[in-house]
């Protein structure tokens, strides 16, 4: 089952450089409000910069420098098992280099006891500390997605890293999730999960706080 589980940074080929994680950002202001304008509606998330202060810090970074203006939602994880919706949607910079920033050090769910509910942001990445501007919300409880150190691999024991939630526009994260998928593309896991029309992500802007 832990493989059906991956965050991967499409495209899936590519590796990542071998350079070293970003230094420590500026903390972050404890939440943010960040709004992500897409082609089928407005996706509004809060930020938890209290408890990831470096996940947060790096995606606020994407956000005003406008890395994340045109880029799309791709992928649709839809799990077969459980209460439907099950899974996840994911998007960013697709590794792109022209977009992406230095990858950030990981900040595991046992640290920052966010979990992966429905309705969470999590980074995706390859392996531990790889995460730079690939995104996936969730439309499902996935507690798989979590930190766990029972598990026998490194990857497991370190799981994804959650840092914030929708607050806003889950009706519009079901439409992406709903749009219909490509039986080709992708490689790997990722076969049959890649959107036939990527939904694009026209603009994300900092929500001004009340």
């Amino acid at each position: 089952m832990t493989s059906r589980f991956v965050l991967l940074a499409v495209p899936a080929m590519l590796a990542l450089s071998a350079a070293a994680p970003a230094p420590r950002p500026t903390l972050p202001p404890a939440r943010a409000e960040v709004a992500i304008t897409t082609d089928l509606g407005v996706i509004t998330v809060e930020l938890d910069g209290e408890h990831a202060p470096i996940t947060t810090a790096n995606f606020l970074r994407y956000v005003d420098q406008k890395r994340f203006d045109g880029t799309v939602f791709y992928r649709a994880m839809r799990l077969d098992w459980g209460t439907q919706p099950n899974g996840l949607i994911q998007g960013g910079t697709q590794n792109n280099p022209k977009r992406v920033l230095k990858p950030i050090a990981h900040e595991p769910t046992s640290t920052t006891g966010i979990l992966h509910k429905a309705g969470t942001i999590s980074m995706a990445r390859f392996q531990p500390g790889t995460a730079t501007g690939d995104f996936s919300i969730l439309l499902s409880d996935l507690a798989g997605l979590d930190a766990d150190p029972k598990a026998g691999n490194p990857d497991g024991q370190a799981g994804f890293a959650a840092f914030g939630h929708v607050v806003g526009g889950m009706d519009v994260v079901r439409k992406i999730y709903d749009s219909p998928l490509s039986p080709t593309a992708g490689a790997g896991v990722l076969k049959g999960q890649m959107l036939e029309r990527p939904v694009k992500i026209v603009s994300m802007r900092r929500v001004p706080a009340p």
